[in-house]
């Protein structure tokens, strides 16, 4: 599978993953379905991100840290929006950031072949 769509599909799935974690703030449980949604829209958009970095830069540990400050300034810019729980939110977000970048890099494959 090519970087990008692994960073695409591993983000969306992490990304759920992320906003589940939400469940754990017990003043934020109304909205969770909103958070989860939010939450895959911004893993799809670090797992897009991630994988066109790992498609240029062939690198596991630029990969990696790539990865963690997307997934950090994705989830800081939503902390700052919801003016509060910056570890509840950015904790995750850096997660699934680190896990992309490792997984765009070390599973991803870096080239498509094309028939004529």
């Amino acid at each position: 599978m090519n970087k990008i769509v692994l960073g695409l599909v591993l983000g969306g799935i992490l990304g759920i993953f992320d906003g589940l974690t939400a469940w754990f703030t017990p003043a934020v449980r109304a909205g969770i379905v909103g958070i989860v949604i939010g939450s895959t829209m911004k893993g799809i958009i670090a797992g897009i991100l991630i994988g066109v970095f790992a498609r240029k830069v062939h690198s596991l540990a630029l990969g990696i840290l790539f990865g963690l400050a997307v997934g950090l300034a994705l989830a800081f810019l939503i902390a700052f929006l919801q003016h509060g729980y910056y570890f509840q939110i950015m904790l995750p977000g850096g997660m699934v950031g680190l896990i992309v970048g490792y997984a765009t890099q070390k599973y991803g494959s870096s080239s498509q072949t094309r028939l004529a």
